[in-house]
């Protein structure tokens, strides 16, 4: 009979263990994700970075996690079901917009995630 055991909780401090994650992503990436790291705390200081299925994720405290993001051949940024997500303003339609991609960073694309990781934790 197979037994369930309960999982090891890591020692690793959760803000180290997302640097290194991001650390691990190939160039250029490595230093967008860091980049893209900066913009969220500084959009949200209330968030605290943890590992999410593996990749880093950003939460108010021990809460859900709000916004995550993963490099493969694109780094993916989304926002979680728990996340406060709704509809434009000006939208025409009723789609929640919850991922972008993106390879690099520029002074429009921080702005417009900062104002995205604002809102999703209002």
């Amino acid at each position: 009979m197979m037994t369930c055991m309960p999982a090891k909780k890591s020692t690793q401090d959760p803000t180290a263990a997302v640097l290194e994650k991001i650390a691990s992503y190939p160039a250029p990436y490595d230093s967008v994700g860091r980049r893209l790291h900066e913009v969220i705390l500084a959009a949200a200081p209330e968030l605290q970075p943890r590992l999410f299925y593996g990749m880093p994720g950003y939460a108010k405290g021990k809460g859900p996690i709000l916004c995550h993001f993963i490099a493969e051949k694109y780094i993916a940024f989304g926002l979680s079901e728990k996340a406060n997500v709704s509809a434009p303003d000006d939208a025409d339609d009723l789609l929640m917009p919850s991922g972008w991609f993106l390879t690099e960073l520029d002074d429009a694309t921080e702005k417009k995630i900062a104002a995205i990781v604002r809102r999703a934790v209002e």
